[in-house]
């Protein structure tokens, strides 16, 4: 299944505390469960100001229906092409 990088601008996310996460999760969480297996959230990076995570989905407008629904923004949206680390230069 193809894998998507998200990047959300969210100014001072990175400031919220464990508990807003978790609501952040869990409202993330829902609606991943409402629109079916087809749509995974692998995991995301909290920076100062933007969270960039990390999707499984057969398509970018799923997606874009996710965080519609969740009340997330999607400021960019970038298909996976190949993952690369040390052991490439291997």
């Amino acid at each position: 299944m193809p894998q998507f990088v998200i990047e959300r601008e969210m100014p001072g996310v990175g400031q919220l505390g464990p508990n807003d996460l978790k609501g952040a999760s869990q409202t993330s969480c829902q609606v991943l469960r409402d629109l079916g297996p087809e749509i995974q959230w692998v995991h995301s990076y909290v920076t100062d100001d933007k969270i960039y995570c990390i999707y499984r989905a057969p398509s970018e407008e799923l997606i874009r229906q996710h965080a519609d629904t969740a009340g997330f923004p999607a400021n960019s949206i970038a298909q996976v092409r190949t993952v690369i680390d040390p052991t490439t230069a291997e």
